[in-house]
């Protein structure tokens, strides 16, 4: 089974193995080992990964003897212990910079977009593209099929099939790695690498692992959080209280819904219009202040020179009579 999961790369490979595999184990009637899920994206998630990665994580803070009271109390070490490692994590993705693992443009790329854990990921297959041979099969208008071969084993190897279009700059793999984890696979960058790209197109560079990315679940509060809330965190408890009634009504037809969506569209418009001039007001007010003090020094500079005019030594005019003028 796990073969067949992870080691075929083609749908018709797959469903020919899975269908044996289901007969020879007698599984043809279950429905939930029925489904092709290769194209979907599951941000290279596995099926339990999730549910073991939390049971890890709170396995630091509780165990089975503790009680429900306790389990309160360690809940919000949790969630603070999580938030400090966040912190931590966003600190070092903005002030310490990952050295490139090769010289390809590409790599510079999502070095500066991607945060430290998902670039080292995306790295790997940089790495792993060194030692990939590449061969074009046949291209028209633009558009080159590749085929990639990798070895395994001293005597095994796995032949992918790459597709390029110049035009677009779409590059797509039989592995369907970016499809299922969202990460450009070592294959299609040696394509990249062959077709002498530097810059792959932004449909594969995923806001949700950029560094800059908003995370919307600092808003949500815990108890250790309760005494110092944050301003920003109490108006967006505020604004989801009022806005649950009026979302709860509208969503019982097609037609409020519709209007509701085109008052949320305005209310968005006019509050980053807003947000605009207040950024512009910021600007004009900063410049003015920075043109009034360079005038300011300007004037300093003046009044300095003119004193030093009339206090040169060479003039006839007596020394004392002008000192007044001078500001230092």
């Amino acid at each position: 089974m796990s073969h067949v999961v992870w080691n075929l790369y083609t749908k018709d490979a797959f469903d020919r193995n899975w269908n044996d595999f289901l007969t020879k184990y007698d599984f043809g009637g279950n429905k939930w080992l029925s489904v092709y899920l290769d194209h979907q994206f599951w941000a290279g998630m596995g099926s339990t990964q999730r549910s073991e990665s939390m049971h890890s994580f709170f396995n630091k803070f509780i165990t089975q003897n503790s009680s429900l009271r306790q389990f309160v109390k360690q809940y919000d070490n949790c969630l603070a212990s999580r938030e400090q490692r966040e912190r931590e994590f966003d600190a070092a993705d903005f002030h310490i910079m990952i050295p490139c693992a090769t010289k390809s443009a590409i790599e510079a790329q999502f070095q500066h977009v991607y945060t430290h854990e998902k670039f080292m990921e995306v790295q790997a297959q940089f790495r792993g593209k060194v030692n990939r041979i590449t061969r074009s099969m046949h291209s028209t208008l633009g558009f080159t099929t590749y085929k990639v071969v990798e070895q395994v084993s001293n005597s095994t190897f796995n032949k992918f099939v790459v597709t390029y279009d110049a035009i677009s700059q779409e590059v797509k793999c039989q592995c369907l790695m970016f499809e299922l984890g969202g990460i450009l696979c070592r294959h299609s960058l040696s394509v990249l690498s062959f077709e002498r790209v530097d810059n792959v197109a932004p449909k594969y560079i995923l806001e949700r692992w950029s560094k800059n990315i908003k995370r919307w679940h600092t808003h949500i509060k815990s108890s250790q959080d309760e005494p110092l809330l944050e301003p920003r965190s109490k108006r967006f408890d505020e604004l989801v209280f009022l806005s649950h009634n009026i979302c709860e009504f509208a969503s019982e037809s097609e037609e409020l819904t519709g209007i509701l969506h085109r008052a949320f569209d305005k209310v968005m418009a006019e509050t980053q219009e807003y947000q605009e001039r207040s950024k512009e007001k910021s600007l004009l007010s900063h410049k003015e202040a920075t043109l009034s003090n360079l005038n300011l020094l300007d004037a300093g500079s003046s009044i300095q020179s003119s004193s030093t005019l009339y206090n040169a030594p060479d003039m006839n005019y007596p020394r004392e009579d002008y000192t007044s003028f001078s500001f230092y």
